[in-house]
């Protein structure tokens, strides 16, 4: 791998250094999925958002010569991106769903669920109005980005965000206060549904661990990053979705919904459960990823 020691004395304006990072992302062959899925875009995005830049700025700014201290900052990023693959969101502290910012460090997995994509008009066949919904959770929230998500689809709710992980649990109080969401998100340390005894909710979302074990052992190394808890979910990765299949009918009010999002696993979830009528709802990738369940339909299940 080539390294560019004297990259800061070199590269000048906004432009030479989105060209640079677009080439050393090309040269290193680094993998994406953390929010984008090229180099030019990632390039982009890392340094822009590096030096505080709106991310629609690029025409205005990319003659714009930096200082010093800019140059050996930026340098020092990309060296982190390929050469240790760190992921951009940690690198910048910032991810972003739906257009919303979030903060997120190595203590949670980078946001990115197609769940995002359905708050509110993918549910409405489910939820005529939005107003309807006065408690919603999110299990296993990680960051809480679809948590702050839910409080803006659906602003009557309060809403429980739910991890099993301490660290996670401070990553989603950051974000909580970020958005000026503390009287209407909890943050909620539970194994699952276990702390949430005796509550129920009209809408219960979950992106839980979904990759399955052989997956596991072949991660690119940008994902081994993460934290491992938040990814691997058993030998078929469908773990956390059986405890979502069998408790979660406990947790909804009558006429209540879950959503859940199961990665590539809709094969292995059918073969387990034959009989079940999921709804499969679409999204920008298809209708594979996503499955919808009511109450009256998780009731017949909710026993192992």
């Amino acid at each position: 791998m080539t390294f560019y020691p004297h990259a800061a004395d070199e590269l000048f304006t906004i432009c030479d250094w989105v060209r640079f990072a677009v080439s050393r992302f090309e040269e290193t062959q680094i993998f994406f999925g953390h929010g984008t899925d090229n180099s030019y875009d990632e390039a982009v995005w890392l340094v822009l958002r590096a030096l505080h830049l709106p991310m629609d700025t690029l025409d205005n700014f990319q003659d714009a010569v930096l200082t010093q201290k800019e140059r050996q900052h930026l340098a020092f990023l990309i060296e982190q991106r390929v050469t240790k693959r760190t992921p951009t969101a940690y690198l910048l502290r910032e991810a972003w769903l739906q257009g919303f910012k979030f903060y997120v460090d190595e203590r949670v997995i980078v946001p990115r669920s197609f769940i995002a994509e359905l708050l509110p008009e993918g549910l409405g066949a489910w939820i005529e109005f939005p107003e309807m919904v006065e408690n919603a959770a999110d299990i296993c929230t990680g960051s809480g980005c679809l948590g702050v998500l839910l409080a803006d689809a659906y602003p009557n709710a309060q809403i429980d965000v739910v991890d099993i992980s301490p660290a996670a649990i401070d990553v989603c109080n950051i974000n909580i206060a970020n958005h000026g969401l503390e009287s209407r998100i909890s943050a909620v340390e539970s194994d699952m549904f276990s702390a949430l005894k005796g509550k129920k909710y009209d809408l219960i979302i979950s992106n839980p661990p979904y990759v399955d074990a052989p997956s596991m052992t072949q991660l690119p190394q940008e994902y081994r990053q993460e934290p491992q808890l938040a990814l691997g979910s058993g030998e078929a990765g469908l773990d956390h979705t059986h405890t979502l299949l069998h408790e979660a009918a406990n947790h909804l009010n009558d006429g209540g919904i879950l959503v859940v999002e199961i990665g590539h696993n809709r094969d292995a979830l059918l073969s387990a459960y034959p009989d079940v009528p999921f709804v499969w709802l679409e999204v920008s990738s298809g209708d594979e990823f996503v499955f919808l369940l009511t109450k009256a339909d998780l009731e017949q299940i909710r026993q192992p």
